[in-house]
C-alpha cells in the first residue's frame, strides 16, 4: 500500500469527528424524540420514576465505569490491539484504589487504582505487541491474573485490617462531590408531574445533582481523547497503526511503541473505572464488585463504532436499563416495553420493506408483537427479569448495531516489526 493510500484511509477514519451542521442537527433531535417518547410512556403508565432525576442520577452513576473501560478499550483498538482483559484491570484497580485510599487518602487511591490497571496492560502489551500472543488469549489469562491477584492480596492485606476481611476493605473516604447550583428548582418542577416540562426538569436535575470529583474526570477524558486521537499528530499516528500498521512503519512510526502505549493507556483507564466503583460506587473493595462491566464496556465501545461520543451513549443506554432495574424495574420495564415493542414493529417493516429482508423482518415483527401483547396481558415485570435487563439490552444492542459497524481495519491483527519489508 502507497504512502498516499494509508494517509487517506487514516484520514477517512477520523472524518466522522467533523460532523456536517446536519448531523449535529438529527443528533439534536434524535435526543428529542426520546426525551418526548419518555414522556408520553411516563404520562400513559403512570411510571414517574422512568425519567425522575433519582433515576437518571444513578444511570449515571452507573454508566461511567462502562464508559471508562469502554474508553480504554478504544485506545487499544484503535492502535489495532483487542483487549478482552478489561475486566482483569478492572479488579486490580478496585484493589489498587481501596488499598491507595487507605494508606494515603482520596487522590493517592485515584492514582493507586490507576496504577493497578496500567499493571494489567502492561502484562497485556508484553504478551500481545511483544511477544505476538493472540490478543483474545492474553485477555483472557489478564481476567484470570486479575481476579486471582486481587482475591490473593484481598485476604493477605485488608482480612488483617480492622474493619476489613477476605473479601473486602474497611470503609474508604468519600469522594469530593458537588451539585450544580439552582437544581433545587429542577426538583421543584419534576415534582408536578407537568408533560415534557417536568420530565426535562428530571433529567437536567439527574445530571448535575451529586455529582463525584471523577464522574467529571470521565466526562473530561471522553472530550480528551476525541482531541488526541483525531486532532494531533500522535492520534493520527496511533490510529494508522490500527488501520495499516505496514503502511505506517514505512512512513517512520514506531508501531511497536504506539502499541504498546495505547495498552498502557487502556489499562490506566479500565484501572480509574475500577477505582469508580470502589470509591464512588460502593464505599470500598468488595469481591466480585466489577460485575462484568469489563465486557459491557466492551459491548458499549462496539455500539458506539470504536467512537468517543458513541461509547459515551452507549454507556448511558446500559447504565440506564441498569439503574431502572434497581429502582423499582418492574413498572418502568412494563412501560418501556410498549416503546420497545412498537420499535420492533417498525425496524420489521422497514426490513421488509425498504431492505427486502425478509427473515430480519419476520424476526423483528413476531418478536414486537410478543411483546406488545405481554404488555397489554400484563401489569408489569417480573423481578426475576428485571436483573437480566443490562445484560439483554447487551445483547439486543449489539445484534442491531452489529449491521453498521466498522472496526479498525488491522484491529486484532499480530504484528511484527519489519514485516512491512
Amino acid at each position: 500500500m502507497s504512502t498516499a493510500t494509508m494517509t487517506d484511509d487514516v484520514r477517512k477514519s477520523g472524518s466522522s469527528l467533523r460532523l456536517p451542521e446536519g448531523k449535529w442537527t438529527r443528533a439534536g433531535l434524535m435526543i428529542g424524540l426520546i426525551v418526548l417518547l419518555l414522556s408520553v410512556l411516563r404520562t400513559i403508565s403512570g411510571a414517574n420514576d422512568m425519567d425522575s432525576s433519582g433515576a437518571i442520577s444513578a444511570a449515571l452513576a452507573l454508566a461511567v465505569p462502562i464508559g471508562l473501560a469502554a474508553l480504554g478499550g478504544l485506545w487499544s483498538e484503535r492502535a489495532g490491539i483487542v483487549n478482552i482483559g478489561l475486566e482483569g484491570m478492572m479488579i486490580l484497580g478496585t484493589w489498587g484504589a481501596a488499598f491507595g485510599t487507605i494508606k494515603g487518602g482520596v487522590v493517592v487511591g485515584i492514582i493507586a487504582g490507576i496504577l493497578g490497571g496500567v499493571l494489567g496492560g502492561a502484562l497485556h502489551a508484553l504478551a500481545t505487541v511483544t511477544f505476538g500472543v493472540d490478543h483474545i488469549v492474553s485477555g483472557v489469562a489478564i481476567n484470570i491474573i486479575g481476579f486471582g491477584l486481587a482475591k490473593y492480596l484481598a485476604a493477605s492485606v485488608f482480612g488483617k485490617m480492622d474493619g476489613g476481611g477476605e473479601t473486602n476493605s474497611p470503609a474508604l473516604d468519600d469522594v469530593w462531590s458537588f451539585s450544580v447550583p439552582g437544581v433545587g428548582a429542577l426538583h421543584d418542577l419534576e415534582r408536578k408531574h407537568w408533560f415534557l416540562i417536568s420530565d426535562i426538569a428530571g433529567i437536567l436535575g439527574g445530571l448535575g445533582t451529586n455529582l463525584s470529583l471523577l464522574t467529571v474526570l470521565a466526562v473530561v477524558l471522553v472530550v480528551g481523547s476525541i482531541y488526541v486521537l483525531w486532532r494531533t499528530p500522535f492520534g493520527l499516528r496511533l490510529r494508522s497503526c490500527g488501520e495499516n500498521p505496514e503502511a505506517a512503519e514505512t512512513l517512520g512510526v514506531n508501531v511497536i511503541a504506539y502499541k504498546f502505549v495505547a495498552v498502557l493507556i487502556s489499562g490506566a483507564l479500565a484501572g480509574l473505572a475500577g477505582a469508580f466503583l470502589a470509591m464512588v460506587a460502593g464505599n470500598g473493595y468488595v469481591e466480585g464488585q466489577t460485575g462484568g462491566r469489563g465486557y459491557i464496556g466492551l459491548a458499549a465501545m462496539i455500539f458506539g463504532n470504536w467512537m468517543p461520543l458513541g461509547l459515551a451513549a452507549g454507556a448511558l443506554l446500559f447504565g440506564y436499563t441498569d439503574a431502572i432495574q434497581l429502582r423499582q424495574g418492574g413498572p418502568t420495564l412494563h412501560a418501556l416495553l410498549l416503546a420497545i415493542s412498537v420499535t420492533l414493529l417498525l425496524v420489521g417493516l422497514w426490513q421488509i420493506i425498504r431492505n427486502k429482508k425478509i427473515v430480519s423482518g419476520v424476526i423483528g415483527l413476531v418478536l414486537g408483537a410478543a411483546l406488545l401483547y405481554y404488555y397489554f396481558v400484563n401489569d408489569s415485570v417480573p423481578t426475576q427479569f428485571t436483573s437480566m435487563t443490562p445484560y439483554l439490552t447487551t445483547l439486543i444492542v449489539m445484534a442491531v448495531a452489529s449491521q453498521r459497524l466498522r472496526m479498525p481495519a488491522a484491529d486484532g491483527a499480530i504484528y511484527r516489526k519489519g514485516q512491512a519489508n
